[in-house]
């Protein structure tokens, strides 16, 4: 007969994973001010730090799988970090006139609202990342990191070109988010009434 397997000990709240998620957070204010800042090198100093917090998005998350270091903490701080990232770029890029207000608030919307609704519907069951929701993120990032790059002015038309992308991406992975939650719902009401 074995002997029984030892339950594995817990993973530890403040591991490198977390740590980068947290970094992540910090670096949020430190890229808002230098965006403020009157002279051009500082443009360039937000850029790097907008694309180091991006950066270490995909790194935290691979170490988190690969080296066992998932944690809620980190389930739930992953998501907020990256929300504040995005919605402080939008923001302040909105702010400063260099992208519409109307796209800001329609990409805010949507990513608040469906985090709203994956706590909502949390007792029927977890709404996983789908690849399209992967795809919005990806492309977010690189239209954000474009409008954030001093660019000569024809070159404009890029920025506008990959945001018109991501807000397209973001609206329609927003409404099958939607259509997930109602089905989850009612596949939970018909097993409890089943």
């Amino acid at each position: 007969m074995s002997a029984p397997e030892s339950p594995s000990p817990p993973v530890p709240v403040f591991n490198i994973a977390n740590i980068l998620t947290m970094s992540r957070l910090v670096m949020v204010p430190l890229f808002v001010v230098f965006m403020f800042l009157p002279e051009p090198g500082w443009r360039y100093a937000a850029f790097g730090v907008f694309v180091l917090a991006a950066v270490t998005d995909r790194i935290d998350g691979e170490l988190a799988r690969r080296r066992n270091l998932v944690t809620d903490f980190g389930k739930l701080a992953d998501p907020i970090a990256d929300k504040a990232l995005t919605g402080a770029a939008l923001v302040v890029l909105s702010l400063l006139g260099e992208l519409w207000w109307w796209v800001t608030i329609a990409i805010l919307v949507r990513e608040w609202g469906i985090t709203a609704l994956r706590f909502a519907v949390i007792r029927y069951g977890v709404m996983p990342a789908s690849r399209g929701g992967k795809l919005k993120t990806v492309l977010q990032v690189v239209a954000i990191a474009v409008y954030l790059f001093p660019l000569p002015e024809p070159l404009h038309l890029v920025a506008h070109v990959v945001m018109a992308a991501a807000l397209v991406v973001t609206l329609v992975t927003g409404a099958d988010y939607v259509l997930q939650a109602i089905r989850l719902r009612r596949a939970a009401r018909r097993s409890a009434e089943g």
